[in-house]
């Protein structure tokens, strides 16, 4: 067995690359205007992304009924292998029909542009309320990841993807660091031990102290905020970059942070959310990945550690990764500083709980977070923006 370099394998042993060769790409230009046709929602886009350049390791493409089946139900792969949600590219019966089998379709983004190409192995029908049960635990159309499933066509579409060309991101494309890279960065920077953070949400004092936490007993930090699809009351990804960078730059040790961009779109399926947001940030090389309160939650329907809990469902070899469990932290005003229950002999009412939304509705009102909040730097950037979308 060959010495690997990297601090951790990617799941499945190999790393995924989809994107065309130069080769294939003019092969597949020269048949573009011959293939049928399939046109892909966001989520859909950014999923093909993730499969090309690795991020969904071992996956090489939406997946076929077996691997859909056993994520559904076991959160597995055919094979085995751990993988908590399924991939799956839906169209309507219309669409589907008339695509042929076992061969090329030509896969174009929502302004009509030929981005990818999918070889179709199987086309197959597949119970909504089931998948929507099993994944996100609840069939209420209320929930985003449940809204997007009920209103997504009724057939799937397998087979392997190519993505015609990897384009820059077109906000951020300094902070496009694909598993490759993130890989490459890492080993440069000589870290054995990554520690990944999931973000959609500015960081505040709560998060920044979970996080210097984890870097007290790693080598690095890899904070990897997700900016593809997200809720229409999310704060708009590129204020979240402005405030990470203001962030790095006045309270963090820059040769222990990287800053990228996680391009996936978000499901808000909590629990089995937290187990793939762990599984793609080892493609991306991280060894350790922090599973925060309600991770990736939304509402009430996942309790406040079922995210923590449902890792324990699995022998740690089998992720590859190991999480990081943390408790929801506070201001705490005794000890005048930020902690949580495990540290601080605070009672309740000394304790300054932060969160997202309360920062958000602070913001509406036009009030600046105290610092307990939000750095000062950060809650002036946050206001700034809040002004232009938001009459205060």
């Amino acid at each position: 067995m060959s010495h690997n370099p990297d601090a951790i394998a990617p799941h499945g042993g190999q790393l995924v690359n989809r994107i065309a060769t130069s080769e294939q790409r003019a092969e597949f230009l020269s048949k573009a205007d011959f293939l049928p046709r399939v046109e892909l929602d966001d989520r859909a886009v950014s999923d093909l992304e993730m499969i090309a350049i690795g991020a969904f390791s071992p996956l090489t493409g939406f997946m076929n009924q077996e691997d859909y089946d056993r994520t559904v139900t076991e959160m597995r792969l055919a094979n085995g292998l751990v993988w908590s949600i399924p991939i799956t590219l839906s169209v309507n019966e219309e669409v589907a029909s008339p695509l042929p089998e076992d061969g090329l379709i030509r896969l174009d983004n929502s302004r009509g542009e030929f981005i990818g190409v999918l070889q179709l192995t199987q086309k197959y029908h597949y119970d909504k309320t089931r998948e929507a049960r099993n994944v996100y635990r609840t069939d209420d159309v209320n929930h985003p990841g449940v809204q997007v499933l009920y209103n997504q066509g009724t057939v799937n579409l397998a087979g392997d993807i190519w993505l015609l060309q990897r384009e820059p991101h077109p906000q951020f494309p300094t902070y496009q660091i694909d598993p490759a890279a993130s890989r490459q960065m890492f080993k440069d920077k000589g870290w054995k031990t990554i520690v990944g953070f999931q973000t959609r949400n500015p960081i505040h004092r709560a998060h920044e102290y979970i996080q210097k936490c984890a870097l007290e007993t790693v080598d690095g930090l890899f904070l990897h905020p997700l900016v593809g699809a997200t809720k229409e009351d999310d704060i708009a990804a590129d204020v979240r970059m402005r405030c990470y960078e203001i962030l790095l730059e006045h309270y963090y040790p820059l040769d222990r942070v990287a800053l990228a961009i996680n391009p996936a779109a978000m499901r808000y399926a909590g629990p089995r959310e937290a187990i793939f947001h762990a599984l793609v940030r080892k493609n991306y090389g991280c060894t350790h990945f922090i599973v925060g309160r309600d991770h990736a939650g939304v509402g009430d329907y996942y309790g406040t550690y079922d995210a923590q809990y449902i890792f324990e469902e699995f022998a740690p070899t089998e992720l590859g990764i190991v999480p990081m469990k943390f408790e929801h932290a506070f201001y705490c005003t005794r000890t005048k500083q930020m902690a949580t229950s495990k540290t601080s002999p605070s009672r309740p009412e000394e304790r300054i709980h932060l969160s997202g939304t309360k920062v958000r509705e602070m913001l509406r009102r036009g009030e600046l977070p105290p610092p307990e909040f939000s750095r000062p730097e950060v809650a002036a950037e946050l206001a700034r923006a809040m002004r232009i979308e938001v009459p205060v």
